[in-house]
């Protein structure tokens, strides 16, 4: 036991920075690090950003050089399943029926797309964007359709969207309800990135339900609507969300609850076994809730906060949830956390026609997110403000001409 390495299963960036913070932080033991996919860790965002479009090369999605590992002495295992894991005998198994033994276990494990139970997608013809082999899959796909269907209009969809379009490519995005994002941003918002695509040349349709993705064999050729309307596209990308991997988990007894349920340690209810990333459901000290975060910013910074705790340290993880969108003429940082309908106020300052303007969402005067819109280095600000937990004068936040530092002082 006391030999055993330290075993983390899910090899993309919340595993590989938390091996690299094991280092960091002196740790000269045996670490494992397991992932299914071939290639080395990577980071997810370029998938449907800059690589996508063509502005940066595969070698600059991953998450350190593939000789880093070896390097570290971080024993990197591409390409191997885990089928299974035994809490109480400290072993994982992996898909061949060998054995592994751990001295702690941290799962990151992340999750799947969400898939569709409609007549096409189950055959394979619709395509979805989570591996890098599918950002691969589309690029090819781009040089040759004429015109894209968009299943789900999230924040992949209309990402993708965006680079289908910079691709010239005709896009369709479908969405089932009254306004893409409507329920992470409200309608003031909603609205905004709404007319941003449409303004860029994007077909969006609302409040709509597909009903069977038509086509031959596994080649797409349009999108069967509710309605009895058909939509026409050489190729259908499906963004329908994504549900946490939890099987090995559950298996293992784990308690589960809308992802791997962990403390602010990050540990979860079984002694020396810890999850971070998009699978933990993780106690938010500040937000005083569980919350289960799909961003990047989350994996890579909720992963070191596992591993020192894996350490033994009295780490928690405090972070104000954070992500960020690129899409046409407009980048966009979005801190904090909002559930639907729990706000009672949006307001803006600055001007959505000048594209540089800050969108911020309140309950009873108290500021709980904001989104800057072609706006740096506000952020730690905004975050800041929020975690006062104080009532803010609108009319200054709104005021372009009072310094967001200065409502800190007040």
């Amino acid at each position: 036991m006391p030999d055993d390495p330290f075993v983390i299963v899910g090899a993309g960036l919340a595993g590989a920075t938390a091996a690299q913070t094991l280092r960091e932080e002196g740790f000269t033991g045996r670490v494992v690090l397991i992932g299914e996919e071939t290639d080395p860790p990577y980071e997810r965002p370029p998938l449907s950003k800059d690589y996508l479009m063509g502005r940066a090369d595969r070698d600059a999605t991953f998450v350190h050089p593939r000789h880093w590992y070896a390097d570290q002495g971080i024993d990197l295992r591409t390409g191997v399943a885990v089928s299974g894991i035994d809490p109480a005998g400290h072993e994982v198994t992996l898909a061949d029926g060998s054995q592994l033994g751990y001295r702690k276990l941290l799962l990151t494990t992340g999750s799947s797309p969400r898939r569709l139970d409609i007549p096409g997608a189950v055959s394979g013809r619709g395509r979805y964007l989570r591996r890098l082999d599918d950002s691969d899959r589309i690029k090819v796909m781009f040089r040759t359709a004429s015109r894209v269907a968009i299943i789900g209009g999230g924040w992949i969809g209309l990402e993708t969207a965006a680079a289908a379009r910079a691709a010239g490519i005709e896009v369709t995005v479908l969405e089932a309800g009254g306004l893409p994002l409507l329920r992470v941003l409200g309608v003031q918002v909603a609205q905004i990135l709404t007319d941003l695509h449409r303004r860029n040349g994007v077909h969006l349709r609302c409040g709509v339900q597909t009903a069977e993705i038509t086509g031959e064999g596994d080649h797409a050729t349009g999108v069967q609507l509710t309605d009895g309307s058909h939509i026409p596209a050489d190729d259908v990308i499906i963004g329908a969300g994504i549900t946490p991997n939890t099987h090995l988990a559950e298996q293992a007894g784990l308690k589960i609850d809308n992802g791997i349920w962990v403390d602010e340690h990050l540990h979860t209810s079984h002694d020396d076994v810890y999850a971070a990333g998009d699978v933990a459901n993780a106690y938010h000290p500040l937000l005083r809730r569980h919350l289960r975060v799909e961003h990047w910013a989350n994996a890579l910074h909720q992963s070191p906060v596992a591993a020192r705790s894996m350490l033994g340290q009295d780490a928690a993880y405090d972070r104000l949830p954070y992500f960020f969108t690129d899409q046409y003429d407009l980048s966009m940082e979005y801190t904090g956390y909002t559930q639907p309908g729990g706000y009672d106020q949006v307001v803006l300052r600055g001007e959505v026609g000048s594209g540089e303007f800050i969108a911020f969402w309140l309950q009873r005067g108290r500021l709980l997110a904001g989104m800057n819109v072609n706006t740096w280095d506000v952020t730690d600000t905004i975050a800041a403000l929020i975690k006062t937990g104080e009532t803010i004068d609108v009319g200054r936040l709104t005021d372009p001409r009072t310094p967001l530092e200065a409502l800190l002082e007040s």
